[in-house]
């Protein structure tokens, strides 16, 4: 095998609770994490050269703290036998945008290289690579929805193949997940949710939306300093027949989940008009993982 082709798929998450600040200054969360069929497409091919070359329709990532390099270095230290290679990255998911894109992208480029090279990297030391890149990494190496606890990198896999409708709609602001986090700190704001996370779980398993929707919950919402415009967002989403509608991550972007096709494909064509909108499903891998 010289190339390889990946889909790194985008999440939202239905809970993010932020729970505590640990000793070590990361932050003990709550979280299920949902994979949506929107993506980034990864091409990577081996070449005779020991260099590494990234071909990318974003600018700003063609630089040495791109976390797909750093994730290239850290491989490269610990198994000499991968050689330079060429990468063609095709960012669909917008940044800053609490969609998860860097992490998912991270991921992918691990399991791809270890496919690539036979690296026969285990499963736990994939994971570890992950953790030291950061912590939303390891969540990303699942393809489909989990519980992330902790400070995010402890999984537990949700037997769920629930499939619904999602509309994505990214403000015209960014948020930096660093300073969503200190914000959360500075107003000592911590999760005021009680048993959301488990509710939301028996929803995918017993393919309940309507459980899902009545118990959306964000932490960061809180303190999101375009508080309005979110809220607006989501006003709009329940206005046009979402049943629930929620902040991704640490922002910006908005989701609304919908009951059926029809009526997520009329909001987006209405919302599109104003806001950079996306429209997708929920997406749940029978082999629930990229490990394989």
């Amino acid at each position: 095998m010289d190339r390889i082709y990946l889909k790194a798929r985008a999440k939202i998450n239905l809970s993010l609770e932020v729970l505590n600040k640990r000793d070590d200054n990361y932050h003990n969360i709550k979280s299920i994490f949902q994979k949506i069929n929107l993506y980034d497409e990864i091409y990577i091919e081996k070449n005779d050269s020991n260099e590494f070359k990234l071909e990318t329709n974003i600018e700003s990532l063609n630089n040495t703290e791109n976390i797909i390099y750093k994730a290239y270095l850290k491989l490269k230290e610990k198994y000499d036998n991968i050689s330079g290679i060429k990468i063609i990255l095709k960012k669909k998911i917008p940044m800053q945008a609490g969609l998860g894109g860097g992490s998912t992208d991270c991921a992918s480029f691990i399991i791809g290289i270890n496919k690539l090279f036979n690296l026969n990297i285990s499963k736990n030391e994939i994971e570890i690579i992950g953790r030291s890149l950061g912590a939303d990494v390891v969540p990303c190496f699942y393809n489909k929805a989990v519980l992330a606890e902790e400070i995010g990198d402890k999984i537990t896999i949700i037997n769920s193949n629930f499939k619904y409708y999602i509309v994505i709609v990214k403000p015209n602001i960014c948020c930096n997940t660093k300073e969503m986090y200190d914000l959360i700190d500075k107003k000592n704001k911590t999760s005021e949710a009680v048993n959301v996370s488990n509710r939301i779980i028996k929803g995918l398993i017993e393919n309940d939306i309507g459980l899902i929707a009545n118990n959306l919950y964000n932490t960061f919402e809180d303190v999101q300093l375009e508080n309005d415009l979110i809220k607006n967002i989501k006003e709009k989403f329940i206005k046009n027949g979402a049943i629930g509608s929620l902040m991704t991550g640490s922002g910006s972007c908005v989701y609304g989940i919908f009951k059926d096709r029809y009526m997520a494909q009329e909001t987006y064509k209405k919302l599109k008009i104003y806001y950079e909108t996306y429209i997708c499903t929920s997406y749940n891998s029978k082999r629930s993982e990229k490990f394989d």
